[in-house]
């Protein structure tokens, strides 16, 4: 079973612009200060007590209305964890375990096809290895990085290490960090989970969608250094132990398994392989937040508004589903409204999650692939230069 965390259950008081009544206070809690007010006429006092009773009525629907909004996230909270409940650990962690198991089962064969002289079996091996490299990268790093795959929080951070460290060459405190704490927490709040650090405003918009994603694989490794200053020397040596490890293992099967004689060639080999599926994982990245309503930190609305607002669901595709994970491309709000589900559970709970939005007239965006690269393309100032319009949602806040 998943728990939900206590803050997203928003069990809180119903606030308005100046003050807030909870809805469980009465008559007697708004009033407490009415009685025995000197100087006042009986007329007076009939007056006082007409515009108290509006005044009531005008809190009170007030507060209700703002009491059913709130509601709105813990009602489709308990129909998700009906179904989580009623789901087996095959369906809830089995079926994704399994595909990252097949990913690296896939690795043995694709050094071994390296061997040979012929360049379509070499392509071939190439190509088992860049599958292969982003199953293992992308949705075996978020899956770790959420705690999905393991119920207990020590194996979840001995994924999390594995995945993101030695197999995704990043520090795993800085990508939980940036990744759950930040913008999950913050998804489409500017200057905190508003997807500015996919941004790179000085390169034109044809460098920066098809070409600048192919150095990802060179990229990611340094900013990880640069984020090793920030953390304590245990951890950051850890880091630093587990990111060469992960090189230095595919560097030495590549020579001593797939027969690679010159560095050069093996290192330009590992780049290919790891830059394979580096453009659609940038592409992903930022059609799915940028260009949707942004918020300010101060008037941001409930969290299931800001989530129907601020995420977009790509269609299904064979390839993407398989090597990044639904909770990526097909189920994306579902996984921003349940963060700790597993890519299986956010595409068991899509039809769930779809329906009741719909039901309750809330946003449930979706867009295609090329569809949302035009718009990138042809808009890219507007989106990856300028900042972006706040939004403020009128009577959800």
């Amino acid at each position: 079973m998943h728990h939900v965390p206590e803050e997203w259950r928003e069990e809180r008081s119903i606030r308005g612009e100046e003050d807030f009544v909870t809805p469980w206070q009465g008559e007697e809690v708004l009033f407490q200060g009415n009685d025995g007010v000197s100087g006042t006429s009986k007329q007076d006092e009939e007056k006082m007590t007409a515009e108290g009773n509006a005044e009531l009525k005008h809190r009170a629907a007030r507060g209700m209305d703002q009491l059913d909004k709130e509601s709105l996230m813990m009602e489709l909270t308990r129909l998700v964890q009906k179904t989580v409940k009623s789901s087996s650990w095959w369906e809830r962690r089995g079926v994704d375990i399994t595909i990252l198991g097949l990913a690296f089962l896939l690795l043995p064969p694709a050094f071994l096809l390296l061997r040979s002289s012929q360049t379509l079996v070499c392509v071939l091996g190439i190509g088992l290895m860049g599958v292969s490299h982003a199953v293992i990268t992308v949705k075996g790093t978020h899956l770790a990085s959420h705690g999905s795959l393991s119920e207990s929080p020590a194996w979840a951070e001995i994924w999390a290490v594995f995945f993101i460290e030695v197999c995704g060459s990043f520090t795993a405190k800085a990508g939980v960090s940036g990744h759950v704490k930040l913008h999950h927490a913050h998804t489409n709040v500017v200057g905190l989970g508003d997807s500015s650090t996919w941004k790179i405003p000085c390169l034109p918009r044809t460098v920066y969608l098809f070409i600048a994603p192919l150095a990802v694989p060179v990229i990611t490794p340094l900013v990880a250094l640069g984020q090793l200053k920030e953390q304590p020397v245990g951890p950051a040596l850890r880091t630093a132990l587990m990111v060469c490890l992960g090189f230095y293992s595919q560097f030495w099967l590549l020579i001593h398994v797939s027969g690679f004689q010159c560095p050069y060639r093996t290192l330009l080999c590992m780049l290919i392989c790891r830059a394979m599926f580096s453009l659609p994982f940038i592409h992903v990245n930022i059609f799915q937040h940028i260009g949707l309503p942004m918020f300010s930190p101060t008037r941001r609305p409930k969290r299931i508004y800001q989530m129907t607002h601020g995420v977009l669901n790509l269609p299904r595709n064979p390839l993407l589903d398989w090597t990044f994970g639904h909770s990526l491309i097909n189920c994306h709000v579902e996984h921003h409204l349940f963060p700790f589900l597993s890519d299986n559970m956010c595409l068991k709970v899509k039809p769930i999650v779809s329906q009741f939005l719909k039901e309750k007239n809330l946003p449930y965006q979706e867009d295609t692939y090329c569809s949302r690269l035009r718009l990138f393309y042809h808009k890219y100032q507007e989106l990856m230069v300028f900042a972006p319009p706040i939004t403020e949602l009128v009577g959800e806040q």
